[in-house]
């Protein structure tokens, strides 16, 4: 099966199972836009508040913010959105489908890199275990050649993007030779800018309020917001700020399912640093954050370091955590070293003063800023993508499987009595009643056991617990594990102590913290 036809079959899942609907579905739906379903709004709720528990409660110098949706106007002009926030736009004039000029080359970019692996996947198993990756890239004359196309590409796209010379992006597209996936003709038209931030206006009637924008980031909330939370909170250097919240981009080319879309969830946390140790704390934190997403148990092999070719105006370094998902290695997650820019500009913009005073130096200063910032809708997808499965057992028969990680799996203990009489529904409840207030808890009677597991294992329950007539003798229950579907007889009294570090966000706080 292609990657291509597993993330169709993923998205279908996603509808089935209750985790994804598209919006207003019944009126043929609304381009780019997706609701949770009574399954997916709770992975999508433990995924954020793993992420702000790991982020928040086991660090002691940062907190959590909560900034509203509307803000002054003059924010948007002091961060540069107003007249900088734009994304380079082309149009196949045969299939009339837009695309982002920049991701375009960046895909071709993606293609070379792909022709380098398959070179090297080749030496490997030609030269076996004395197979040396580096000594083979810096001595293979085609990835060589590869390399130096690449390098060429990339350096063209910097160039032109810094610039924002379109004519050379337009030029950089027609040599590279790219084609319309849905035409396949080169017919391009010139790149142009477009901007994609919501406006909307404040007032009875509209014209007579300001224009207002709806936020593009959330970033921006921390910012104004500086003060307010240092001088409150009594907090000293280096401190971080965290939140999360919706934030709404106009984007043109929409697509990939929840993976880009045009009202989307953010997780960042801003960190205020002494000038001078801002690239020390941007190391630091590309680490932390690499460390927080295999905790996921996502597959280490599944994320890389990108650095950014071309910087934005605000950052003196710049990265991204790419996920491999079933569409190839996209940005996950934006790691940036902001400098002092932001406090600065909202300084000059408000007249306001946006500094720390320094008690042990006697100094005052404007801090630098190391910013994390995750796209929760992208973290749910690679959640998602990651966890499907299609498996083929060695009875012959097939399964489809949801691995999630346990502590966030929308259903924990699913509570099967093996029929629906004799005593068994009742001691179900009475187990379940049990576990509800701690665990995450469903209890199913519909079908044969049989059915049921397989149920359970498509939704992502990690643990089913089956009550059968022995379980009124012996007060044990048969617990099935989800990905191993092994079987084990555990006293009724036992359970909780049992789930506990199979299922617990906090068991997986510790591991992390450890």
């Amino acid at each position: 099966m292609t990657p291509e036809e597993q993330f169709k079959n993923l998205i279908g899942h996603a509808k089935e199972y209750g985790f994804v609907f598209q919006s207003s579905e019944i009126y043929d739906g609304l381009s780019a836009v997706y609701d949770y379903g009574q399954n997916g709004v709770i992975l999508k709720n433990r995924l954020r508040e793993y992420w702000w528990r790991a982020m928040v409660q086991v660090h002691d110098n940062i907190v959590g913010l909560d900034s509203a949706i509307f803000m002054h106007p003059t924010v948007w002009k002091a961060s540069g959105h107003v007249d900088a926030f734009n994304d380079p736009l082309i149009d196949n004039k045969d299939s009339k489908k837009r695309y982002r000029a920049d991701v375009l080359v960046e895909e071709a970019i993606a293609k070379q890199e792909a022709k380098i692996q398959k070179e090297v996947d080749k030496g490997r198993a030609k030269w076996g275990e004395s197979f040396d990756e580096a000594q083979f890239k810096a001595t293979n004359p085609n990835v060589a050649r590869i390399q130096a196309k690449i390098n060429d590409t990339e350096e063209r796209l910097r160039l032109s993007l810094e610039n924002a010379d379109f004519k050379a992006l337009q030029q950089l597209i027609l040599d590279l030779e790219i084609v319309c996936p849905i035409s396949g003709t080169r017919n391009w038209t010139d790149v142009r800018q477009f901007n994609l931030m919501f406006s909307t206006e404040m007032g009875a009637v509209s014209g007579e309020g300001g224009t207002l924008y709806l936020r593009p980031e959330t970033a921006q909330g921390i910012f104004v917001n500086f003060l307010n939370v240092q001088k409150s909170g009594r907090m000293k250097i280096p401190f971080g700020i965290a939140q999360t919240g919706k934030a709404f981009r106009n984007e043109i080319v929409a697509r990939q399912f929840i993976f880009r879309m045009r009202e989307f969830e953010q997780m960042e946390m801003q960190y205020f640093v002494a000038p001078g140790s801002e690239l020390e704390w941007y190391a630091t934190w590309k680490a932390k954050r690499l460390a927080w997403h295999h905790s996921l148990g996502l597959g280490a092999d599944k994320y890389r370091f990108h650095d950014h070719l071309k910087l934005a105006h605000y950052a003196n370094a710049a990265c991204d955590i790419e996920y491999q998902f079933p569409f190839g290695f996209k940005e996950l997650e934006g790691i940036h070293s902001r400098t002092d820019f932001d406090l600065t500009r909202h300084e000059q913009f408000s007249g306001r003063k946006l500094r720390y005073f320094d008690t042990e130096s006697e100094a005052s200063y404007v801090p630098y800023v190391i910013e994390t910032s995750i796209g929760l809708d992208r973290l749910f997808l690679a959640t998602l993508a990651a966890a499907y499965t299609e498996e083929k057992l060695e009875d012959g028969s097939e399964r489809v499987v949801l691995r999630l990680p346990a502590f966030v799996a929308p259903v924990q203990v699913a509570l099967l009595p093996l029929i629906k009489k004799d005593g068994l529904p009742e001691l179900a409840r009475q187990i379940q009643n049990s576990l509800r207030f701690r665990f995450l808890t469903q209890y199913d009677e519909k079908d044969s056991i049989g059915k049921r597991y397989r149920r359970q294992d498509a939704l992502g329950t990690p643990v089913c617990l089956t009550i059968d007539h022995q379980s009124l003798e012996d007060h044990c229950v048969t617990l099935r594990h989800r990905d191993s579907m092994q079987q084990e007889r555990i006293p009724i009294a036992q359970i909780h102590a049992a789930l506990e570090p199979l299922l617990s966000i906090e068991s997986a706080l510790a591991g992390l913290v450890g």
